[in-house]
């Protein structure tokens, strides 16, 4: 039977009270929340935490709804609450598209957006899907808060912006009029890691790519994007040839590995074909006007514990 070494535990009242208890002991703490990576990582003796710091009790980042043309998304968010929010669905397909293949219902009724993101897995699908869109990460510690492009927020596999005796309290995803989204994924079977997958966000005007955001997971993307490709993009007509070359571009910029899931040229091949799925599917959503900002807001702004 597998067991964690011995820690201690501490159950944070407040963010302050979360950020204090970082500093009092210091980088061999940890921060609880689903803890559906970091358990088992503990049960392996691959983390050794001192001290668990336990902040699911903390409502102030349970928030989920919209302020000012922004979707916030509290760290403390669930999985199954961001999937079944009919704003975020509203405004932002790409992140149903997402959850709805992310494990299974045990894992997203416990697990949250915050813990994933800040897991910083290299095959972890929303990282890709927050790429697309291009959200900010807010961080808070001793020194007050800041704002992190969530394209900076991850700086390697497992290493995020985030400090010692910091914590990632929201995400503001800035709503674009006219934009839609989609995410596209291949798997072994259901629920599991991905072999690869895609983003994809549009923003057009005047029958033109204004903008186009592109995330990749799975198969070695710097900062789980697709600059490249993006570039290429915009001005373009949409249509079948320009998704086409941007996942040429796309699958041709990224590194994947070979492993367990597959050799690196099918991962490659997969790249370029999810990001031309996920552009096309994100200009359907666009021409049949499931695009950001179209609706009524009434009713989008609320905090759910």
């Amino acid at each position: 039977m597998q067991v964690p070494a011995r820690f201690e535990y501490e159950r944070a009242s407040s963010v302050p009270h979360a950020l204090a208890l970082l500093e009092r002991y210091g980088p061999e703490s940890r921060v609880i929340a689903g803890g559906h990576s970091l358990i088992p990582m503990m049960k392996l003796r691959l983390a050794r935490p001192d001290v668990l710091i336990d902040i699911n009790g903390l409502e102030e980042l349970s928030f989920l709804g919209v302020e000012d043309d922004v979707l916030v998304i509290g760290a403390l968010v669930r999985h199954a609450q961001f999937l079944a929010d009919p704003a975020v669905g509203r405004y932002f397909p790409i992140f149903h598209d997402a959850e709805r293949v992310i494990a299974d219902p045990v894992v997203r009724n416990r697990g949250t957006v915050g813990g994933s993101l800040c897991q910083a897995d290299p095959s972890e699908d929303l990282s890709a899907a927050f790429a697309a869109v291009r959200a900010t990460a807010v961080i808070q510690g001793p020194g007050g808060v800041r704002e992190v492009p969530i394209r900076r927020f991850h700086r390697g596999p497992y290493e995020t912006a985030v400090e010692p005796g910091e914590l990632l309290v929201r995400l503001r995803v800035p709503i674009r009029p006219g934009a839609a989204s989609a995410y596209e994924k291949v798997e072994r079977r259901a629920g599991d890691w991905p072999v690869a997958a895609a983003g994809a966000q549009l923003r057009l005007d005047g029958g033109v790519i204004a903008e186009a955001g592109i995330g990749l997971t799975a198969v070695g993307a710097e900062h789980f994007a697709a600059p490249e490709a993006e570039e290429y993009l915009a001005g373009k007509a949409p249509g079948a040839e320009a998704f086409a070359e941007a996942g040429r571009i796309a699958a041709a910029n990224c590194a994947p590995r070979a492993d367990q899931r597959g050799p690196a040229a099918y991962k490659r091949h997969l790249a370029g074909e999810l990001v031309r799925r996920a552009l096309t599917r994100a200009a359907g959503r666009a021409a049949e006007g499931t695009a950001q900002g179209a609706g009524d807001r009434t009713g989008d702004r609320r905090g759910e514990g």
